[in-house]
């Protein structure tokens, strides 16, 4: 997909139009490339991506939502979270400055939080209106991850008075740029709103076989464990040395921890000739993208050759994963491959990967949109392969249901 689709153009016009906007659609719908189009003509200093975690931000190369909104963990609710931030000459000054944000994944950031930022922008602004003025940008599904939140009631972001309040124009994206094919289309649409039709139980149970470990393909977790597990397990199979990169890391003891949890690389990637790897970000020169697969050819000390399953060798060199402060200084640097073993992920990493093939388990998930996060990362039905499944793993939260269903 290197240009934009019809769909996409008339929504990069509304994007365009100077309003809030709620830019929606479903895995594969190419919300983020959309994104990343109408960001080349912005300047970030005006307009930055807040992501909704420091994962994510890293990976984005921008803020986290909390840290550029002064938010920190909430400590002591929204009340005491707003005194805090009226107290904070930076961040009101840096509110005042923006024209608006850009908000990604809005999906995982909590309405609470939404709340005691939009109060600080009015405060910061001096201005009674929505965000104080400021244009808010929100990109998202909400059938995917839901917010993280310690209570067992989701508070989902468009349950807020600031969503009714922001008035969002809706911009939803309903063609699949990942999927072609209409069968799997349909499954994935009942999937994502928590339908367990014919159609998907059959399209389920068809798929289900014994596990073949050695089979290819990458496997979907629901457990960082069970994901770490496999990966070493497979690495062991292979009878080449193993050779073991550890990242650099730039900046403060206590960033550098931060960043050390947060980037996508790990602090020592170790790696044999003939493993499968997997990219971990889009290629500023088009060469691979997030999720390409390869087998590693040549491993030395400044760079490794993969060979690209289905393409060419690439010369992989390191590249750097920052940590930005709320006023997007540069806190921490972590510089390293931007390589993983491929042979298991988990499905939260999984978000914003595309995969050909994919071996998972959905007998047992527990939140609402993980089966279809998992199920959504396939450009075909025929790389799917089930370990099993189950009906009461289709997840999805009523209110959501409901909100989709009101658009």
């Amino acid at each position: 997909m290197n240009s934009l689709s019809p769909e996409q153009e008339q929504a990069l016009e509304l994007l365009r139009s100077g309003e809030n906007i709620f830019l929606t659609g479903g895995a594969g719908s190419g919300k983020s490339y959309l994104i990343r189009h109408f960001m080349r003509e912005l300047d970030p200093k005006l307009m930055p991506i807040l992501a909704s975690t420091g994962a994510a931000a890293v990976l984005l190369g921008g803020r986290t939502f909390h840290s550029f909104f002064g938010l920190g963990i909430m400590e002591g609710g929204i009340d005491a979270t707003y005194e805090r931030g009226i107290k904070d000459h930076r961040l009101l000054n840096r509110l005042k400055k923006v024209e608006g944000v850009i908000i990604d994944e809005i999906s995982m950031i909590p309405g609470a939080a939404l709340s005691v930022a939009e109060a600080l922008a009015q405060k910061a602004r001096d201005s009674k209106l929505p965000w104080g003025g400021m244009r808010v940008l929100c990109v998202g599904d909400f059938a995917q991850l839901p917010p993280v939140t310690r209570t067992s009631t989701r508070d989902w972001a468009f349950g807020s008075e600031v969503w009714e309040r922001s008035g969002f124009q809706i911009c939803q994206l309903s063609h699949n740029q990942r999927v072609q094919d209409n069968e799997f289309l349909d499954v994935l649409a009942d999937v994502r709103y928590g339908r367990v039709t014919r159609k998907v139980f059959d399209f389920l149970s068809e798929r289900v076989r014994p596990h073949d470990e050695d089979a290819s393909g990458t496997r979907l977790f629901g457990r960082r464990e069970a994901s770490e597990q496999f990966n070493q397990k497979k690495l062991a199979e292979i009878r080449e040395e193993e050779v073991t990169t550890e990242a650099i890391y730039i900046g403060s003891e206590k960033h550098v921890e931060t960043l050390m949890k947060m980037a996508p690389v790990p602090p020592k990637l170790t790696l044999k000739i003939g493993c499968k790897v997997i990219f971990l970000q889009n290629d500023p020169q088009k060469r691979w993208i997030n999720g390409t697969r390869g087998t590693v050819a040549k491993i030395e000390v400044d760079k490794i050759t993969v060979k690209k399953e289905m393409g060419r060798e690439v010369s992989v060199e390191k590249s750097s994963f920052s940590l930005q402060d709320a006023e997007g200084n540069i806190t921490a640097t972590a510089i390293q491959f931007p390589l993983a073993l491929a042979y298991a992920t988990t499905i939260h990493k999984s978000q914003g990967a595309t995969l050909d093939e994919l071996w998972c388990d959905l007998r047992s998930l527990w939140e609402p949109g993980q089966a279809y996060v998992a199920l959504s990362r396939l450009r075909t039905a025929e790389g799917l392969k089930l370990v099993g499944w189950n009906p009461r793993s289709i997840i999805v939260d009523p209110k959501v249901l409901d909100f989709y269903l009101k658009l």
